[in-house]
């Protein structure tokens, strides 16, 4: 009797140098080194970030197989990145180009290879790519199309080779991507992406009570969080949306400013223990109503509202929701009223990202947990104060500040897993560990669960670039800032970082000058404008961005730079330690 064939469904990578025989021919050793060095530095590396396995290599080609074909896509996208930065300097005709296609197919098992039509359509399709592209397949693309801000360019079904039936291409375009943030396009506009889109805007507190404003506030926000759960839905931050709390303005501009097609505002009243909202879904391109409704409920079922409210938009918009989405959106734990009002009012403060600030986010989250202890997002606001004084406070307090951000971190994931904030929160303790990889795996995670998130893709951003890897980190924050155009204060020193280390001075520089209009009193970034500026030999400017720096942390020396900067990135560490003790930064 023949033995069982083992198979697995797989998302499968082929990819191979273009031009391989004429590189050779023309300089065997060097293509050799160059192709080494290509596969130490950024292929290998990123293959085992998105856990991939590589099958096998043909010398000047690879196969590889992934468990996600969302992991396939994003890093055969971050490989070509890498490789055109990595040619910039290179001549045309000594370029090393590579071409990839990505399939997702029932694949055959023998030993550690693979075989089967999934191979061979993705082989097929790697011969299709363009040199520095990719091709991937009709199945890959419906997998992808609405989780990755990655545009593909449909070219129709097309006849390859051994393979009976026509194959659905599209081909990855890199100009079609959504723009960096702050390049807008005609007339100031923000382009819009090509999946629906949407800004939150605070609701009005019409109480007539100022304290009731929380509510209102909470009621946008928890919105906000659940449509960020939908991977057809592009939804912008709540740091953006607020911008425009009680300022009268067009909705039609706001779509222009912020780049999305809809807007969702709305109104609260509380009397007693009776809640009236009413909410409305608006077009910014011609200015009218898409959908509407007022409700009337007792204080209570304010999550169930939220809920309504939050289908009837996702049913306006058409947007498909698969299983797992849907699951997220039902099931969904009411926490108790006070808390969810002290927690709203603690990230408010958070915000701000000062001492005094943190402490009465502290306060106002330990309130919460008290209210109400099986609220998770209450002890990832605590963890998270606790998180920033381990990094930045005292340093005899480092370790009891680390060991309490943990203990808050476990419980806040343990309540509620998926939460972009407890998720956050634990990312960022995993890195002030040195634990980057399980960080950036929690993260990835995370992301699953919250697609839409601008603050995770961040905290992913400041992952990758402890890690090292300042371009994934750039391109990343690219997307939060996309998500979230007018993104909170934490955002500006870490992409400058992440800028000055990749060797864009001028843009970090940019970054962190821009931070700084919005809030003078920003440690971080005083502290990168004064490590920049040293190495520019601006001593005297160095100096002023230095002291003002130590006006708000008198205790910070250079002996708590590795700890502060926590990336693996040594030299950087070094360059960005010599501009500060330039501008004149003590050891002790």
């Amino acid at each position: 009797m023949a033995k069982n064939v083992q198979r697995r469904l797989t998302a499968i990578l082929a990819a191979d140098v273009v031009g391989y025989s004429r590189l050779m021919g023309e300089d065997e050793v060097g293509t050799l080194a160059v192709l080494r060095s290509h596969r130490e530095a950024l292929i290998d590396p990123k293959i085992a970030e998105h856990e991939g396995r590589i099958v096998k290599t043909t010398g000047d080609g690879m196969l590889v197989e992934f468990p996600s074909v969302v992991e396939a896509v994003q890093c055969a996208v971050e490989i070509q990145r890498g490789l055109a930065e990595r040619n910039a300097e290179v001549p045309d005709d000594r370029k090393m180009l590579f071409r990839i296609g990505i399939n997702i197919g029932d694949v055959i098992i023998e030993g550690d290879d693979i075989y089967g039509d999934g191979v061979n359509v993705a082989a097929r399709l790697e011969g299709l790519a363009e040199p520095g592209g990719i091709c991937i397949s009709g199945k890959v693309y419906e997998e992808v199309r609405n989780k990755l801000p990655t545009a593909f360019e449909d070219l129709g079904e097309q006849e390859v080779k051994n393979i009976r039936e026509p194959v659905r291409v599209y081909r990855w375009t890199e100009a079609a991507a959504d723009p960096m943030p702050g390049m807008a396009g005609a007339e100031g506009a923000l382009p819009l992406p090509d999946k629906p889109s949407i800004a939150v805007l605070p609701f009005e507190n019409m109480s007539g009570d100022p304290e009731q404003g929380y509510f209102a506030d909470g009621i946008a926000e928890d919105i906000i969080m659940m449509l960020s759960k939908a991977s057809g839905l592009m939804v912008i931050a709540r740091n953006s949306t607020f911008s425009y709390k009680g300022k009268a303005t067009d909705v039609r501009q706001i779509g222009r400013e912020l780049g999305v097609r809809y807007v969702l505002e709305g109104s609260t009243r509380k009397s007693g223990n009776r809640l009236r909202v009413t909410a409305q879904l608006i077009d910014t391109d011609i200015g009218d109503h898409v959908w509407a409704d007022r409700y009337d409920r007792v204080i209570e079922d304010i999550f169930d509202l939220q809920d309504d409210i939050t289908r009837e938009v996702v049913t306006a918009l058409r947007v498909q929701l698969s299983d797992g989405e849907t699951a997220a959106f039902r099931n969904r734990g009411a926490p108790d009223i006070e808390a969810w009002r002290l927690v709203s009012q603690g990230n408010e403060e958070v915000s701000s990202y000062n001492s005094e600030t943190i402490l009465r986010a502290r306060e106002l989250g330990q309130r919460a947990c008290e209210r109400d202890p099986r609220y998770g997002p209450a002890w990832a606001l605590v963890g998270l104060t606790f998180w920033y004084e381990a990094r930045i406070g005292s340093e005899d307090d480092r370790d009891m500040n680390l060991k309490r951000a943990e203990e808050c971190g476990v419980k806040a994931s343990a309540l509620d897993a998926d939460n972009p904030e407890s998720i956050g929160l634990n990312s960022a303790i995993l890195s002030l560990r040195q634990r980057h990889e399980e960080a950036l795996q929690l993260l990835r995670r995370g992301l699953n669960a919250n697609p839409g998130s601008a603050d995770l893709r961040a905290w992913l951003a400041n992952c990758h670039h402890w890690m090292g890897d300042h371009l994934s980190a750039i391109r990343l924050h690219q997307e939060a800032k996309r998500l979230n155009p007018l993104h909170p204060m934490w955002y500006y020193p870490m992409s400058a970082r992440a800028l000055d280390a990749a060797g864009n001075q001028e843009d970090a520089l940019d970054t962190v000058r821009e931070g700084l209009a919005r809030q003078p009193n920003n440690f971080p970034c005083l502290l990168q404008l004064a490590s920049l500026l040293g190495r520019r030999s601006e001593i005297a400017k160095a100096a002023e961005a230095l002291a003002s720096a130590r006006l708000l942390s008198p205790d910070f020396m250079l002996g708590r730079v590795d700890q502060w900067l926590m990336t693996r990135d040594d030299a950087y560490t070094a360059e960005f330690k010599e501009g500060l003790r330039i501008a004149g930064l003590r050891e002790a």
